[in-house]
Protein backbone atom coordinates (compact mmCIF):
# COMPACT_ATOMS: atom_id res chain seq x y z
CA UNK A 1 0.00 0.00 0.00
CA UNK A 2 1.61 3.60 -1.35
CA UNK A 3 1.66 6.42 1.71
CA UNK A 4 -0.83 8.15 0.18
CA UNK A 5 -3.31 5.35 0.26
CA UNK A 6 -2.45 4.76 3.89
CA UNK A 7 -2.66 8.34 4.91
CA UNK A 8 -6.37 8.12 2.93
CA UNK A 9 -7.23 5.02 4.74
CA UNK A 10 -6.52 6.46 8.34
CA UNK A 11 -8.62 9.69 7.33
CA UNK A 12 -11.58 7.97 6.50
CA UNK A 13 -11.42 5.75 9.52
CA UNK A 14 -10.51 9.11 11.89
CA UNK A 15 -14.64 10.46 10.05
CA UNK A 16 -15.97 7.28 11.08
CA UNK A 17 -14.81 7.35 14.53
CA UNK A 18 -15.72 10.52 14.91
CA UNK A 19 -19.24 9.98 13.76
CA UNK A 20 -19.55 7.09 16.00
CA UNK A 21 -18.67 9.06 18.44
CA UNK A 22 -21.21 12.12 18.00
CA UNK A 23 -23.93 9.56 17.35
CA UNK A 24 -23.33 7.44 20.55
CA UNK A 25 -22.80 10.73 22.86
CA UNK A 26 -25.49 12.95 21.97
CA UNK A 27 -26.79 14.49 25.43
CA UNK A 28 -30.35 13.38 26.13
CA UNK A 29 -32.98 16.09 25.70
CA UNK A 30 -34.25 17.71 28.96
CA UNK A 31 -38.28 16.84 29.87
CA UNK A 32 -40.07 20.05 28.81
CA UNK A 33 -41.93 22.36 31.17
CA UNK A 34 -45.25 22.74 30.87
CA UNK A 35 -46.92 24.68 28.21
CA UNK A 36 -48.43 27.96 28.38
CA UNK A 37 -51.73 28.68 27.20
CA UNK A 38 -52.00 29.28 23.50
CA UNK A 39 -53.26 32.97 22.94
CA UNK A 40 -55.58 33.54 20.63
CA UNK A 41 -54.79 35.74 17.23
CA UNK A 42 -56.32 37.34 13.79
CA UNK A 43 -57.59 34.82 11.72
CA UNK A 44 -57.92 31.40 14.02
CA UNK A 45 -61.43 29.71 13.94
CA UNK A 46 -62.80 29.31 16.99
CA UNK A 47 -66.16 27.29 18.38
CA UNK A 48 -68.00 28.92 21.43
CA UNK A 49 -70.72 27.12 23.40
CA UNK A 50 -72.77 27.62 26.27
CA UNK A 51 -73.82 25.01 28.46
CA UNK A 52 -77.92 24.27 28.52
CA UNK A 53 -78.00 27.36 25.71
CA UNK A 54 -77.84 25.80 21.82
CA UNK A 55 -78.62 29.23 20.84
CA UNK A 56 -75.39 30.73 21.71
CA UNK A 57 -73.40 28.21 20.12
CA UNK A 58 -71.21 29.98 17.59
CA UNK A 59 -68.12 28.90 14.99
CA UNK A 60 -66.57 32.57 14.20
CA UNK A 61 -63.24 33.68 13.22
CA UNK A 62 -61.02 36.15 15.00
CA UNK A 63 -61.10 39.89 13.02
CA UNK A 64 -58.14 41.47 12.41
CA UNK A 65 -58.77 43.49 15.54
CA UNK A 66 -59.22 40.64 17.64
CA UNK A 67 -62.99 40.86 17.80
CA UNK A 68 -65.54 38.29 17.61
CA UNK A 69 -69.19 39.21 17.43
CA UNK A 70 -71.27 37.22 20.16
CA UNK A 71 -75.03 37.02 20.61
CA UNK A 72 -76.12 39.35 22.89
CA UNK A 73 -72.87 40.68 23.91
CA UNK A 74 -72.09 42.18 20.41
CA UNK A 75 -67.78 42.59 19.58
CA UNK A 76 -65.95 40.67 22.09
CA UNK A 77 -62.38 41.39 21.97
CA UNK A 78 -60.96 38.31 22.46
CA UNK A 79 -57.43 38.74 20.68
CA UNK A 80 -54.50 38.03 22.45
CA UNK A 81 -56.20 35.90 25.61
CA UNK A 82 -55.85 32.41 26.32
CA UNK A 83 -58.62 29.98 25.69
CA UNK A 84 -59.08 30.26 29.62
CA UNK A 85 -59.32 33.97 29.80
CA UNK A 86 -61.36 34.40 26.58
CA UNK A 87 -64.01 31.98 28.10
CA UNK A 88 -64.25 33.94 31.77
CA UNK A 89 -64.45 37.54 29.53
CA UNK A 90 -67.53 35.87 27.34
CA UNK A 91 -69.19 34.19 30.54
CA UNK A 92 -68.84 37.33 32.82
CA UNK A 93 -70.45 39.38 30.00
CA UNK A 94 -73.43 37.03 29.81
CA UNK A 95 -73.67 36.88 33.99
CA UNK A 96 -73.29 40.88 34.41
CA UNK A 97 -76.08 41.02 31.38
CA UNK A 98 -78.19 38.93 33.06
CA UNK A 99 -78.33 36.71 29.70
CA UNK A 100 -77.47 33.81 31.85
CA UNK A 101 -77.25 33.14 35.66
CA UNK A 102 -74.58 30.69 35.93
CA UNK A 103 -72.77 30.33 32.34
CA UNK A 104 -70.62 27.19 31.71
CA UNK A 105 -68.22 28.56 28.55
CA UNK A 106 -66.60 26.02 26.44
CA UNK A 107 -64.08 28.15 23.91
CA UNK A 108 -62.39 25.27 21.29
CA UNK A 109 -59.72 25.96 18.83
CA UNK A 110 -60.46 24.69 15.31
CA UNK A 111 -58.10 25.59 13.25
CA UNK A 112 -54.59 27.97 14.33
CA UNK A 113 -54.29 30.79 12.04
CA UNK A 114 -53.52 33.79 13.77
CA UNK A 115 -49.85 32.70 15.26
CA UNK A 116 -47.56 31.43 12.51
CA UNK A 117 -44.14 30.89 11.33
CA UNK A 118 -42.27 30.60 8.40
CA UNK A 119 -39.59 28.04 7.55
CA UNK A 120 -37.36 28.50 4.36
CA UNK A 121 -34.16 27.53 2.84
CA UNK A 122 -32.94 24.05 2.77
CA UNK A 123 -35.39 22.25 4.76
CA UNK A 124 -37.29 18.79 4.01
CA UNK A 125 -40.82 20.72 3.53
CA UNK A 126 -40.89 24.38 3.18
CA UNK A 127 -44.06 26.85 4.43
CA UNK A 128 -45.51 28.26 7.04
CA UNK A 129 -46.66 26.64 10.42
CA UNK A 130 -48.79 27.74 13.44
CA UNK A 131 -47.36 28.48 16.66
CA UNK A 132 -50.12 26.39 19.04
CA UNK A 133 -48.05 26.86 22.13
CA UNK A 134 -46.64 29.96 23.49
CA UNK A 135 -43.28 27.50 24.39
CA UNK A 136 -42.55 26.46 20.74
CA UNK A 137 -38.91 27.26 20.02
CA UNK A 138 -36.60 26.53 17.13
CA UNK A 139 -36.24 22.93 16.73
CA UNK A 140 -39.81 22.75 17.07
CA UNK A 141 -40.38 24.63 13.90
CA UNK A 142 -37.66 22.76 12.23
CA UNK A 143 -38.96 19.63 13.29
CA UNK A 144 -42.71 20.70 11.62
CA UNK A 145 -41.00 21.89 8.55
CA UNK A 146 -39.49 18.19 8.40
CA UNK A 147 -35.71 18.74 9.57
CA UNK A 148 -32.33 20.06 7.36
CA UNK A 149 -32.51 18.56 3.93
CA UNK A 150 -29.46 17.16 2.64
CA UNK A 151 -28.62 19.99 0.82
CA UNK A 152 -29.00 22.41 4.09
CA UNK A 153 -26.16 23.46 6.35
CA UNK A 154 -25.67 24.28 10.43
CA UNK A 155 -25.99 27.94 10.23
CA UNK A 156 -29.37 28.98 10.51
CA UNK A 157 -30.78 33.02 10.82
CA UNK A 158 -34.05 33.82 12.15
CA UNK A 159 -35.61 36.94 12.15
CA UNK A 160 -38.54 38.85 13.42
CA UNK A 161 -39.93 41.82 15.49
CA UNK A 162 -38.99 41.62 19.17
CA UNK A 163 -39.82 44.28 21.27
CA UNK A 164 -41.40 46.44 18.17
CA UNK A 165 -37.78 46.22 16.82
CA UNK A 166 -36.37 44.18 13.78
CA UNK A 167 -34.68 40.95 15.41
CA UNK A 168 -32.14 38.71 14.00
CA UNK A 169 -30.01 36.14 15.54
CA UNK A 170 -27.72 33.15 13.61
CA UNK A 171 -27.68 30.15 15.29
CA UNK A 172 -25.06 27.68 14.71
CA UNK A 173 -27.28 24.38 15.21
CA UNK A 174 -24.96 21.93 16.26
CA UNK A 175 -24.31 23.67 19.37
CA UNK A 176 -28.01 23.44 20.31
CA UNK A 177 -27.46 19.92 20.69
CA UNK A 178 -23.94 20.17 22.27
CA UNK A 179 -22.51 19.03 25.50
CA UNK A 180 -23.20 22.35 27.12
CA UNK A 181 -26.96 22.26 27.81
CA UNK A 182 -27.23 25.60 28.74
CA UNK A 183 -25.86 26.92 25.77
CA UNK A 184 -28.08 25.18 24.29
CA UNK A 185 -31.05 26.15 25.60
CA UNK A 186 -29.91 29.50 24.70
CA UNK A 187 -29.56 29.22 21.08
CA UNK A 188 -32.75 27.15 21.14
CA UNK A 189 -35.32 30.43 20.82
CA UNK A 190 -38.43 31.11 21.34
CA UNK A 191 -40.65 31.32 18.99
CA UNK A 192 -42.98 34.33 18.02
CA UNK A 193 -45.35 35.45 15.47
CA UNK A 194 -44.36 36.20 11.71
CA UNK A 195 -40.52 34.96 12.40
CA UNK A 196 -38.64 33.35 9.64
CA UNK A 197 -36.40 30.61 9.84
CA UNK A 198 -33.96 30.35 6.90
CA UNK A 199 -31.69 27.23 6.61
CA UNK A 200 -28.38 27.82 4.11
CA UNK A 201 -27.33 25.65 2.13
CA UNK A 202 -24.19 23.19 3.17
CA UNK A 203 -20.77 24.12 2.17
CA UNK A 204 -19.49 22.51 -0.78
CA UNK A 205 -15.95 21.33 -2.29
CA UNK A 206 -15.46 20.45 -5.21
CA UNK A 207 -12.70 17.93 -6.62
CA UNK A 208 -12.08 16.60 -9.90
CA UNK A 209 -9.09 14.86 -12.14
CA UNK A 210 -7.40 11.89 -11.27
CA UNK A 211 -9.92 10.86 -8.00
CA UNK A 212 -11.95 7.56 -8.36
CA UNK A 213 -15.28 9.46 -7.52
CA UNK A 214 -14.71 13.70 -9.20
CA UNK A 215 -17.57 15.78 -8.74
CA UNK A 216 -19.23 18.13 -5.80
CA UNK A 217 -19.04 16.85 -2.10
CA UNK A 218 -20.41 18.51 1.13
CA UNK A 219 -17.98 20.12 3.01
CA UNK A 220 -17.71 18.68 6.94
CA UNK A 221 -16.82 20.80 9.45
CA UNK A 222 -13.27 21.17 9.62
CA UNK A 223 -12.48 18.62 6.74
CA UNK A 224 -8.85 18.58 5.89
CA UNK A 225 -7.74 18.08 2.27
CA UNK A 226 -6.76 14.11 2.73
CA UNK A 227 -10.21 13.36 4.22
CA UNK A 228 -11.42 15.17 0.82
CA UNK A 229 -9.33 12.76 -1.09
CA UNK A 230 -11.07 9.82 1.20
CA UNK A 231 -14.44 10.91 0.59
CA UNK A 232 -13.35 10.92 -3.40
CA UNK A 233 -12.42 7.84 -2.70
CA UNK A 234 -8.55 8.49 -3.08
CA UNK A 235 -6.79 9.08 -6.58
CA UNK A 236 -6.13 6.92 -9.42
CA UNK A 237 -3.38 5.35 -10.72
CA UNK A 238 -2.59 7.71 -12.84
CA UNK A 239 -3.40 10.47 -9.84
CA UNK A 240 0.12 11.74 -7.69
CA UNK A 241 0.36 13.43 -4.54
CA UNK A 242 2.74 16.12 -6.05
CA UNK A 243 0.13 17.13 -8.64
CA UNK A 244 -2.75 18.46 -6.08
CA UNK A 245 -4.09 21.88 -6.37
CA UNK A 246 -6.71 23.98 -4.15
CA UNK A 247 -8.13 26.94 -6.51
CA UNK A 248 -9.47 29.26 -3.98
CA UNK A 249 -11.42 32.34 -4.70
CA UNK A 250 -10.09 35.12 -2.34
CA UNK A 251 -11.59 38.39 -0.81
CA UNK A 252 -10.73 40.27 -4.22
CA UNK A 253 -12.80 37.55 -6.17
CA UNK A 254 -9.74 36.35 -7.93
CA UNK A 255 -9.13 32.73 -8.08
CA UNK A 256 -5.49 31.80 -6.58
CA UNK A 257 -3.87 28.37 -6.71
CA UNK A 258 -1.89 26.90 -4.25
CA UNK A 259 -0.35 23.45 -3.55
CA UNK A 260 -1.25 22.63 0.20
CA UNK A 261 -0.63 20.33 2.70
CA UNK A 262 -2.58 17.17 3.43
CA UNK A 263 -3.83 18.27 6.65
CA UNK A 264 -4.67 21.94 5.55
CA UNK A 265 -8.45 22.75 6.12
CA UNK A 266 -10.31 23.30 3.03
CA UNK A 267 -12.85 26.02 2.71
CA UNK A 268 -16.34 26.28 1.55
CA UNK A 269 -16.42 26.57 -2.38
CA UNK A 270 -12.46 25.06 -3.13
CA UNK A 271 -11.89 23.44 -5.81
CA UNK A 272 -9.04 20.58 -5.76
CA UNK A 273 -7.63 19.37 -8.87
CA UNK A 274 -5.34 16.25 -8.92
CA UNK A 275 -3.10 16.24 -12.06
CA UNK A 276 -1.92 13.10 -13.79
CA UNK A 277 1.49 11.95 -12.85
CA UNK A 278 3.79 11.97 -15.71
CA UNK A 279 5.83 8.75 -14.85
Amino acid sequence: MTRISQLILAAALGLGALCAQAQTAAPAKAAPAASPEYRLGAGDVIRIVVYQNPDLTLETRVSESGLVSFPLLGNVRIGGLGIGAAEKLIADGLKSGNFVKQPQVTLTLLQVKGNQASVLGQVNRPGRYPIETADMRMTDLLANAGGVATTGGDQLVLSGMRNGKPFRLEIDLPSVFGPNTDQGRVNDVLIQNGDVLWVDRAPMVYIYGEVQRPGPMRLERGMTLLQVLAAGGGLTQRGTERGIRVHRKGADGKVQIAQPNMDDRVRDGDVVYVKESLF
